[in-house]
């Protein structure tokens, strides 16, 4: 991070990288984190955009739902009917929603310093870079921790998980809806990108309470 705040040429991407980084040995109990949700107009960073962002800050004790923030911005092209359908969110909406780069300082500004959180990562991180760079000229790439994947170690990685395909049982959902009932939190509406921030950041808690520990060091759950 230090040696990209040294590289990086906007003054936006200086202040986030130079905020500082978390070290691989920290305690996950001790770690200040953002829980980020996207909704995209489609699955590949190169061609769709974000439609809107998502921002939960919280820790393993606490989630800080007065602090949260939702953008819906402005993709680089149209809007299809089948996003329309998913996110529910319109052309209207979009006519009056600002682009990425009008809200990038603030959106910058809630990451710095925190570890974000998100559960899939090859959309929240490639879509967020891909569009930072296409506006700034240079991309903006940070370690995070991926709910989706914490399950699937246990659900798709693990000895058990491996005998239940041999024995052709079907795999078990990992999606965040399914994760989060495997632990009795609420069902939430889903395709709201602050409602799935905050649903991430209440499953980590869950994830660290039931299989980890406030002790266990961040490098072994980031990515």
């Amino acid at each position: 991070m230090a040696q990209r705040a040294a590289k990086a040429h906007d003054p936006r991407l200086q202040r986030f990288f130079s905020a500082g980084t978390l070290t691989p040995d920290m305690p996950i109990g001790e770690v200040p984190m953002v829980a980020m949700d996207m909704e995209t107009t489609g699955l590949d960073e190169q061609r769709h955009g974000i439609v809107s962002i998502g921002l939960m800050p919280f820790t393993l004790q606490r989630i800080a739902l007065s602090q949260s923030r939702y953008w819906v911005v402005r993709p680089p092209r149209p809007l299809s009917r089948k996003s329309v359908t998913l996110h529910r969110i319109t052309h209207s909406e979009i006519a009056k929603a600002p682009d990425l780069e009008e809200i990038l300082d603030e959106v910058l500004s809630m990451l710095a310093g925190r570890l974000v959180v998100v559960h899939y990562r090859h959309i929240e991180r490639p879509f967020f870079n891909a569009a930072v760079k296409a506006r700034l000229r240079e991309g903006v790439r940070f370690p995070l921790i991926d709910t989706m994947s914490l399950e699937a170690r246990l659900h798709r990685q693990s000895p058990w998980a491996r005998f239940r395909r041999w024995m052709g049982r079907p795999p078990v959902s990992i999606r965040l809806h399914n994760s989060r009932l495997r632990y009795g939190l609420p069902p939430y509406q889903g395709h709201h990108a602050l409602v799935d921030a905050l649903a991430t950041a209440e499953l980590l808690q869950a994830q660290v309470a039931n299989h980890y520990s406030l002790q266990t060091p961040i490098g072994n759950l980031w990515y």
